[in-house]
């Protein structure tokens, strides 16, 4: 197209003799007015092309981050449970928060059955994944940097120990559930209640001996539901300044199991000696002990 009109317009001055000079001129300011329209028409057409790229371009980093990856995970276990465990029979609770003597603790997700109550705790977790059950800190390896984090057996431990004192049941009634998402590959041979994300399910359901009545069930399950904190944007800030407290080693502390003050200790002996720890103004009566973050 634009060959043809480089022709005519060549044609056009080769009979300049036939045309006023002014015309020429305009016929000149014409075809310049044409390519100008064609290069803005085509800086147009790459702007439209550039905007639509855009987005898919922050889509596709957003689908690799972690933030995403975590929050997919979250969305697979949940959707696992609605379809796979029978509602009835797994009565369901996400995302709970309680009350605890030194601040709150959040749960992931809780399903109350005659089988026990499974207490579910979700990781976030890309890589290899090294640990058992009796080591107090895992390790997350990818390609050459290792990061250590707590046994997640540990961190959901604190959790069933609120909800036996929410419920005033033994500890045999509950179970620990840990959930891998993200991606990561168990490097080292896990327990059978750490598992990925489809995994869990299996675990829940291979529970087989009834250990609750019906009438338990409903118990624990009004008792959890109405003594939650109410699911918010400001609970969740309230509990992570409670974590931050808790981490703070000049904070004033409550035991968790006699609401007496912690004072820090310096151990004298044994494993550990000159570490420093929390241990419960009444011992010996109370021993509760908690390492110093």
């Amino acid at each position: 197209m634009e060959a043809q009109h480089d022709s005519f317009h060549h044609a056009l001055l080769q009979n300049h003799r036939f045309w006023p000079k002014a015309d020429e001129w305009q016929i000149g300011l014409v075809f310049k007015q044409k390519r100008v329209t064609r290069v803005n028409s085509l800086t147009s057409q790459l702007m439209n092309y550039a905007l639509m790229i855009i987005p898919f371009a922050i889509l596709a980093a957003a689908l690799k981050s972690p933030s995403f990856k975590g929050w997919l995970g979250e969305v697979m276990v949940r959707l696992s449970a609605r379809y796979l465990l029978d509602k009835d029979e797994y009565k369901a609770i996400h995302n709970v928060t309680l009350p605890t003597l030194d601040g709150t603790t959040q749960i992931d997700h809780i399903f109350v059955s005659r089988f026990g109550i499974f207490v579910v705790e979700t990781k976030n977790y890309s890589g290899w994944i090294f640990g058992s059950a009796e080591q107090p800190t895992w390790t997350q390896k990818i390609y050459k940097t290792s990061n250590k984090f707590q046994n997640p057996l540990r961190q959901n431990y604190k959790h069933l120990k609120a909800l036996e004192h929410a419920l005033n049941l033994p500890a045999d009634k509950f179970k620990s559930v840990i959930v891998f998402v993200g991606g990561s590959t168990f490097k080292t041979e896990m327990p059978a209640n750490v598992t990925h994300a489809g995994g869990y399910i299996h675990y829940i359901k291979s529970q087989l001996q009834q250990i609750l009545t019906d009438q338990e069930v409903d118990a624990a399950y009004t008792a959890i539901s109405t003594g939650r904190l109410k699911p918010s944007f400001a609970t969740d800030r309230e509990h992570v300044r409670q974590l931050k407290k808790r981490s703070d080693p000049t904070a004033e502390r409550q035991c968790p199991k006699c609401g007496s003050t912690l004072a820090i200790r310096t151990r004298k002996s044994g494993e550990g000696d000159g570490k420093q720890f929390w241990g419960c103004s009444q011992f010996p009566k109370c021993r509760f002990t908690q390492d110093v973050a």
